[in-house]
């Protein structure tokens, strides 16, 4: 018998079964420390929606115009000296502080999940806006210059009573962005009623774009 080959054999034989029972260890730890970093990120993960008609009004300021009265599940929509300021009163669902950084307004309807999103087209604001997890609070934008060409669509699109807004925000470590999708609409009586359209994935993969 060949005792020096039988021996390389079983010492090939133990450093592989080491090796399997190595990988399988590791991707063990690996799949765990996913899992653990999934349920961190879930309790930091904030949610923005149309606040609740029941919750108060708010008073929001700009630079150069103060105390616009936002009503709880609603929008103020305000067309002073030329000038328009749009404010949208949103509430915080999500287990994680809501960290907003800025957004667009559209004067036309927007729908498909599957658009881009245009993150360099998005106004963003002068101060992060924080809403905390089951609180309400607001986003912002206005337009002082009746040469932008956005102006004159948003102004059209306001008279008409209809209107839509991304909002762009984030964790308060500065991750999981994501958009928020709202439509704007005039009621009968003349208020501006807010309402939850989608939410759209910035920073990780939307599963309902998977095929």
């Amino acid at each position: 018998m060949d005792w020096v080959a039988i021996s390389s054999l079983a010492t090939a034989g133990g450093t592989l079964a080491l090796a399997v029972t190595t990988y399988l260890s590791v991707r063990s730890a690996n799949q765990a420390a996913r899992t653990a970093e999934r349920s961190l990120l879930a309790g930091l993960r904030p949610l923005i929606v149309e606040s609740l008609e029941s919750d108060p009004i708010q008073r929001v300021n700009f630079v150069d115009e103060r105390g616009i009265v936002t009503p709880g599940g609603g929008a103020a929509v305000q067309v002073t000296d030329g000038r328009i300021y749009v404010v949208l009163s949103l509430r915080n669902v999500g287990p994680g502080i809501g960290v907003l950084y800025g957004g667009r307004l559209y004067a036309e309807r927007r729908g498909g999940i599957r658009e881009a999103i245009d993150l360099d087209a998005f106004r963003m604001l002068s101060r992060d806006i924080y809403i905390p997890p089951g609180k309400i609070g607001f986003w912002q934008l206005a337009y002082r210059d009746n040469h932008d060409a956005d102006y004159g669509p948003m102004l059209r699109a306001i008279e008409g009573g209809e209107f839509m807004a991304d909002v762009l925000y984030g964790d308060y470590e500065g991750g999981q962005r994501m958009v928020s999708r709202y439509a704007v609409l005039r009621d009968d009586d003349g208020e501006w009623r807010l309402s939850t359209i989608r939410h759209l994935q910035i920073d990780r993969d939307d599963p309902r774009l998977h095929d």
